[in-house]
């Protein structure tokens, strides 16, 4: 029997998920970090891009346990999941690079907040009092690429990795099943 090539490999790990969900909390480490020690303020569209990596770090420690416990099919199941749940994360972060890189308008949040118009001075108070970080704003980049795009980079690889590990390891679950029945 041959050695399967690198790549699936990689794919054929129930370490994979382990790996991604570690990816996943090192990128929001990161966004963290700039935010907390950096002093770089995120943006509604920075914010929205966030809760798929918290997912994806979720989904990653259980489908590393479905895995290594030997229930490849819910395995699957879960590591499909995150990665249609990090593909859309990749797709926020593509949205905000078009956004910072003027092709298209950024949704409304991305200005300065709406207030109720009841009282002058609490309207002048909060707007003194509340920054305003626009998301068409590159706050950060390196090499030509903004954090959006270091994200939609990040959560692209990462999704089609762990949808292809659940292409594998579901495929795998198949054959176990039709050589069970034969």
């Amino acid at each position: 029997m041959s050695r399967p090539s690198l790549p699936l490999c990689v794919l054929a790990s129930p370490w994979l998920p382990l790996a991604a969900a570690l990816a996943s909390g090192a990128l929001l480490a990161g966004a963290h970090g700039f935010q907390h020690w950096g002093g770089l303020l995120p943006c509604d569209l920075c914010l929205k891009q966030r809760p798929p990596h918290w997912a994806a770090l979720g989904l990653g420690l259980g489908a590393c346990v479905l895995l290594r416990g030997g229930h490849a099919r819910a395995g699957a199941f879960v590591l499909a999941l995150m990665g249609l749940i990090l593909l859309t994360g990749a797709g926020v972060a593509a949205f905000h690079v078009g956004v910072e890189q003027h092709w298209w308008q950024g949704a409304g949040a991305c200005a300065a907040p709406l207030l109720d118009g009841s009282d002058p001075a609490q309207m002048a108070a909060a707007l003194m009092q509340a920054p305003i970080v626009r998301c068409d704003q590159v706050a950060w980049s390196l090499f030509g690429l903004s954090m959006a795009g270091y994200n939609l980079v990040a959560s692209l690889v990462l999704g089609a990795a762990v949808l292809g590990a659940a292409w594998h390891w579901r495929a795998k679950e198949r054959k176990h099943d039709q050589d069970r029945k034969a």
